[in-house]
């Protein structure tokens, strides 16, 4: 190693980032955080946060182990609604004598038309969007809204 070489110095402040950073970032990504909210949790800027993604391979996967775990949950949660569910739900109380009783029910949740369409048109969407193209003589395009004429 040349003498140059051992007195070459790093440019720029010393890195802000830490080691711990990898797992606050895959629990904060579990929360369904942005890389924007990211970046203001660790006082840092986007462009800070893509370099450490870039610098540091562990961080980088903890945060795509993390969105991913919270997309998956969520498109779940929006499957089981979708197609209902069935659910226990325990309740107590005290009864006069002050005993406590619990009730356990089994319940069912109904399918939901709302979170169909939404599964639908986020996964077939050329078929379930809102909005069609229909190509006119001169290629033109005429946007055509899927909604009932006002009939009052």
């Amino acid at each position: 190693m040349s003498s140059k070489e051992k007195t070459k110095k790093k440019r720029g402040a010393p890195t802000l980032y830490k080691e711990e950073y990898a797992e606050q970032s895959r629990k904060i990504c579990l929360l369904g955080a942005t890389d924007k909210q990211i970046a203001d949790f660790f006082e840092v800027s986007e462009r800070t946060l893509n370099y450490w993604k870039k610098v540091h391979p562990e961080f980088l996967q903890s945060l795509k182990k993390g969105k991913i775990l919270a997309d998956a949950e969520v498109a779940e949660s929006l499957y089981k609604k979708a197609i209902g569910f069935q659910y226990t739900e325990k309740k107590i109380r005290i009864d006069s004598e002050g005993k406590k009783i619990v009730a356990i029910y089994e319940r069912q949740s109904l399918p939901d038309t709302i979170a169909m369409f939404f599964w639908l048109k986020n996964r077939h969407s050329k078929y379930w969007r809102e909005k069609k193209d229909i190509p006119t003589e001169k290629d033109n395009f005429v946007y055509i809204h899927n909604s009932l004429p006002n009939t009052k």
